[in-house]
């Protein structure tokens, strides 16, 4: 019985090493030959690929603190949405995997015990077709450098096979990250794999000050007070920074 239990989990051992070498293969070979500034969007097609069971997904990193989380890229309008909206909100299964380092699963947004534990994520992401969600962390020694996050349609939970498939993806697309965020500037200095990223992250960070000058409150408190704004207007935080930053959005008239 022991030498069939070792057997098995030797071949347990080895079907998770073929199929990690598959995934690192597919992966390389979907970004091989693209210009930096199109890799992103090449390593989300490569993903949808990989996760076929899910119905959308996203890959989101985080700039100096779990609070500023960007989008890195995304397979669709709904899986950008969900990304920035549990920032914008403050809560949902990304910010748990971030802070876990650890994945978080959200079988079923329609019922508790998933909609009690994120009520305002919850209600937002089944306005927008979404029934369950589920959140890897990109962990790197020390600490996460952002999230691995999946959608379906339907609620249900994961099988073992699509549980298995999906760490090993984010595993993957950890790597991925860090290679990405070492890459060479291009030649006019613009470090083009995160430079769309980055730009939303900006904006927020220049409405944050603006907001700090005109009211006179801390980053913390002029964060806070973007997103409720964004929160009571149904917009994302990338959102209502933009209307601010070009002066449709005042938050003096509140």
């Amino acid at each position: 019985m022991a030498g069939d239990d070792l057997l098995g989990g030797g071949n347990a051992e080895q079907d998770t090493d073929v199929e990690r070498a598959r995934i690192a293969h597919a992966l390389i070979a979907g970004v091989r030959g693209l210009p930096p500034h199109e890799v992103p969007d090449g390593l989300c097609r490569t993903c949808v690929t990989l996760l076929p069971a899910f119905s959308g997904l996203s890959v989101s990193v985080l700039g100096d603190g779990a609070d500023m989380g960007v989008v890195l890229c995304a397979s669709d309008d709904v899986a950008a949405r969900l990304a920035e909206i549990q920032y914008t909100l403050g809560e949902g299964p990304c910010r748990e995997a971030v802070r876990l380092r650890a994945p978080v699963f959200a079988s079923d947004l329609t019922r508790d015990p998933d909609r009690r534990r994120w009520p305002l994520f919850s209600d937002q992401a089944v306005k927008a077709g979404v029934a369950a969600a589920f959140s890897l962390p990109l962990a790197s020694p020390g600490s996460a450098l952002g999230t691995l996050d999946l959608y379906r349609k339907t609620p249900g939970l994961l099988s073992s096979g699509h549980l298995r498939t999906a760490m090993l993806v984010a595993d993957a697309v950890t790597l991925a990250v860090i290679a990405l965020e070492h890459a060479s500037p291009d030649p006019e200095g613009v470090v083009t794999w995160l430079a769309g990223a980055e730009s939303d992250r900006e904006e927020v960070h220049q409405a944050t000050g603006m907001i700090m000058m005109q009211l006179g409150v801390s980053a913390e408190e002029a964060l806070l007070r973007l997103r409720a704004r964004a929160f009571t207007q149904g917009r994302t935080s990338t959102e209502v920074a933009r209307a601010i930053i070009d002066r449709s959005m005042d938050l003096r008239d509140d």
